[in-house]
């Protein structure tokens, strides 16, 4: 049996990404991989400019107190002319620093001089104070992003002011995902006391979505060998990957290895982790796969720890790493050494002290210790209980890949 790293290196070595990509609008780019560097075409700021409301001053003499105002410069309206010694101009947040200027003094620091064109200066003004530089942010042919970075919205207005209209990014990666099990029985459908309702693919479809995939949902197919062999089939022929909920485990009635032995080759079929002990990766027709366990808990922590950063490989991502804080445990937690352990936890800060506590049950079949947690709490296999005040792991739910 594989441990975690064991099992994340094998993924991360065998998939190779995708290589089509396409130019789109900056407006559809959020959470889509560049294809290729993105390289600043201008400087950023464009002019030296103002960083406050105030006065420019050209400051010859330090002593000097009472400066006369010559015109104001605004943001996109600029001041057309030179400053001489003693001389200042009214100047708002962003607009053009004149030549002669070489100081800026905030209003607040000012007040009326002994004229009505002066202004007098209330501090001793500091020579290139509050001026923005031309080039300070990027100089013009700067890599801005490299390939291989998922565009987030702010990157989109950082493309955007460098007047960047379209980008060259990867081909989304198309995920095929079904569950499997007659136990099983979609939301809203009457159920029978013996039956659940299908909760696993609902939370894998959204996950995989925020995560900037397109899902190929083939919905539920029930425990018979040969529909489970027609959905991999059909799923390998549409999709770059393939995500199949349930019969991973050793009972009778999990068909999925017997299909996989049959139609594709095994990677491997157990991690030394908990939750999450049945998890399956390989290869069907040409398409990857990736088989998550049964239970709610297992299914997302799996998809988070190990399906994540190899789809994220192979969509083109450069970084999969996941960002990780060490805090203090605010309570004992339970394990045994063994498995690394993956225990749901609800992250607080206090008097700027960080805790992490635990959710609650962490039965792998409890969906709402993880609806619960905005953690989890990594706990090494070699590792056993933690006690109080201990320093532990921790990855954040929502947003666990830098």
């Amino acid at each position: 049996m594989l441990s975690v790293q064991e099992a994340l290196q094998y993924m991360l070595k065998s998939v190779n990404r995708i290589t089509d990509s396409e130019t789109i609008s900056i407006e559809h780019a959020v959470d889509r991989i560049l294809a290729l560097d993105v390289l600043s075409t201008v400087d950023i700021p464009a002019y030296d400019n103002s960083a406050m409301d105030g006065f420019a001053l050209n400051l010859t003499d330090p002593a000097q107190v009472d400066y006369t105002v010559v015109g104001q410069a605004l943001a996109g309206h600029p001041f057309k002319g030179e400053l001489a010694a003693g001389q200042a101009i009214r100047i708002m947040t962003g607009a053009a620093v004149p030549p002669g200027a070489n100081a800026i003094v905030p209003v607040e620091d000012t007040e009326q001089g002994s004229t009505a064109n002066q202004v007098r200066i209330r501090t001793q003004p500091q020579l290139h104070a509050h001026i923005r530089r031309r080039g300070e942010e990027l100089v013009c042919g700067a890599t801005v992003f490299s390939s291989g970075h998922q565009l987030t919205p702010v990157d989109i207005g950082m493309l955007a002011s460098l007047g960047v209209a379209k980008v060259d990014v990867y081909q989304k990666l198309k995920v095929a995902l079904f569950s499997t099990g007659d136990e099983l029985v979609l939301p809203g459908q009457p159920r029978r006391p013996d039956q659940i309702y299908d909760s696993n693919r609902y939370v894998l479809h959204a996950m995989l979505e925020r995560a900037g995939f397109s899902v190929l949902n083939l919905g539920l197919v029930p425990d018979n060998k040969q529909e489970i062999a027609d959905a991999f089939i059909q799923a390998s022929t549409q999709a770059d990957a393939v995500i199949c909920s349930g019969g991973v485990s050793v009972g009778d009635a999990d068909y999925t290895k017997q299909v996989i032995d049959t139609h594709g080759d095994v990677g491997f079929w157990k991690v030394a982790m908990k939750p999450g002990k049945p998890f399956a990766f390989g290869k069907v027709n040409g398409s990857w796969f990736f088989g998550l366990p049964g239970n709610p808990v297992s299914a997302t922590i799996t998809l988070q720890q190990l399906a994540l950063p190899a789809l994220y490989r192979l969509a083109g991502r450069r970084s999969v790493e996941p960002i990780e804080l060490t805090v203090l445990a605010g309570e004992s937690l339970k394990k045994r050494p063994g498995r690394a352990d993956f225990q749901r936890g609800i992250l607080r800060t206090e008097n700027g002290i960080s805790q992490v506590y635990s959710a609650g049950n962490q039965g792998s079949g409890m969906l709402s210790s993880v609806a619960r947690a905005n953690c989890l709490i990594l706990l090494d296999a070699e590792q056993g209980s933690v006690q109080v005040g201990d320093s532990v792991r921790v990855q954040i739910l929502e947003k666990p890949f830098r």
